[in-house]
């Protein structure tokens, strides 16, 4: 067996004997668990958003303990220093003169590493963590750490609001929100975390189904994986998106790559196909752009797939119904950006937002909440007319 079939059969195990099981463990929170293992498998970073009590921090420990590695996870505080991170100077070292940090235990020896409130990143720590993040490598004065970080996690109850935050929040490429399940799911929550504490109550302990070293060969091969066949249909979404105002860097087009390659090899493929390009759902930078982005990626999916294509990623389909209720929430927000005087890049961005909202209005199944959308709809074109011509 080839090193690229053991790693299609590793990602089979991870999908068969981890994913699925934190599935049923989790309900309502399969979208993230997908998230999880494209982030684990493509070695890139995951953020999520939600309020306390949401089972984020549970989720990434659920993980961790099935993986035969080391963990990390650590709450942050405006005041959290980089010795609590990445370890203090060894004391022994330091009275021969030389600054060695002893990392036993911490974020630099880590293979899973979960950040709780992650963009209450002070300035002390934020130069070092950007580097970890982005290139996997600590610095310390003379030291030059590698740092075997499979997978990151960050979480937070609210997006960065200085700039400073923002590059870190940048290095996170996938986003996804992290909320209390709906009202008609509840019975099941409660029933699944009962039988979870019960199961970590009594200290019983889940075969690890595959190692470290397991899901080290699986990335080995994701730069393998034949993307060049959805190159064409790849850029033309991105510059979709760009022109919607969804803003994906030069560098942050080429890393999606690796996720549309681990996408690929969780189906049990060598070769990446439209279907994969589903994660770039997940790189908005504001709540009012997930909606846009979900119609983006599932037009563009759509107009590639002039074919059945091989073991489509399951997620691929999810989510393409519209949500009234989102919809006029994005209204909502275009309407209060009219109250101010738009200049004429601002009035393009907003008059691509209302188109693709005009379209998603279309597939809405009740004609009333229809009626009533584009009835709105129309008044909004109307009134940004107005502000131009005035």
């Amino acid at each position: 067996m080839n090193a690229e079939q053991l790693a299609l059969k590793n990602a089979q195990s991870l999908s068969e004997n981890i994913i699925k099981p934190m599935k049923q463990a989790f309900v309502g929170k399969d979208e993230i668990i997908d998230l999880l293992a494209v982030s684990l498998i493509g070695r890139e970073n995951l953020f999520l958003m939600g309020p306390p009590g949401t089972a984020k921090s549970a989720l990434v420990q659920y993980l961790a303990a099935r993986i035969q590695g080391k963990s990390f996870d650590y709450l942050l505080t405006r005041f959290t220093e980089p010795n609590e991170l990445f370890g203090p100077f060894d004391i022994r070292k330091l009275r021969e003169g030389e600054l060695i940090t002893n990392k036993e235990g911490m974020l630099p020896e880590a293979d899973i590493v979960f950040l709780d409130e992650l963009l209450n990143a002070n300035s002390a720590v934020l130069n070092s963590l950007l580097m970890v993040l982005n290139e996997r490598i600590f610095r310390r004065g003379r030291e030059t750490i590698p740092v075997p970080t499979l997978l990151t996690v960050g979480a937070s109850n609210h997006l960065p609001e200085d700039e400073a935050l923002q590059a870190l929040f940048d290095r996170f490429l996938l986003r996804v929100t992290c909320e209390n399940v709906p009202q008609e799911k509840l019975q099941d929550v409660i029933a699944a975390g009962w039988e979870l504490e019960q199961s970590r109550d009594s200290g019983q302990r889940t075969n690890s189904t595959i190692s470290v070293e397991e899901i080290r060969d699986i990335q080995a091969v994701v730069n393998q994986v034949d993307v060049e066949t959805i190159r064409q249909p790849y850029v033309e979404l991105i510059q979709r998106l760009r022109h919607a105002g969804v803003t994906v860097s030069d560098r942050r087009a080429v890393k999606f790559q690796r996720l549309i390659a681990a996408s690929a090899i969780i189906c049990g493929r060598l070769t990446a196909n439209v279907s994969d390009m589903w994660i770039l759902r997940y790189t908005w930078e504001t709540e009012e752009q997930q909606q846009v982005l979900n119609t983006l990626v599932s037009e563009a999916i759509e107009r590639a797939s002039t074919e059945p294509v091989e073991s489509p990623h399951p997620r691929s389909k999810a989510g393409t119904a519209p949500d009234a209720d989102a919809l006029a929430l994005d209204l909502d927000r275009i309407e209060r950006r009219l109250e101010q005087t738009l200049g004429a890049a601002d009035r393009s961005y907003v008059q691509d937002q209302l188109s693709v909202l005009s379209g998603r209005c279309e597939w809405l199944e009740s004609d009333q909440a229809k009626t009533f959308l584009q009835d709105r709809l129309k008044n909004i074109w109307k009134q940004l007319e107005e502000q131009e011509a005035s």
